[in-house]
């Protein structure tokens, strides 16, 4: 998600009903239980998001190489916690 986030920074997230796109959000990885991924909203369909990483000049894991993920179990990333306070 850089450099939105960047690597070994903390976040907090909430578990929030109501998806919009542009959001950071927190979903698990439809392939691989228990795996999270941090991840921008860029389309909302019904219960399924479409997710993308904001640096697209990477190869990276999201909607592009494993398709849409439920919204349920979810969390919106609330706030960003600085590396210099971990």
């Amino acid at each position: 998600m850089e450099p939105t986030l960047v690597d070994g920074q903390g976040l907090i997230g909430l578990r929030w009903p109501r998806v919009r796109r542009g959001e950071v959000r927190c979903v698990e990885h439809p392939e691989r239980p228990g795996f999270w991924l941090v991840k921008r909203v860029e389309r909302v369909d019904g219960d399924r998001l479409t997710v993308t990483s904001d640096n697209d000049k990477v190869a990276a894991v999201d909607s592009r190489s494993f398709g849409p993920v439920t919204a349920a179990g979810s969390y919106r990333v609330v706030v960003a916690i600085p590396r210099r306070w971990m």
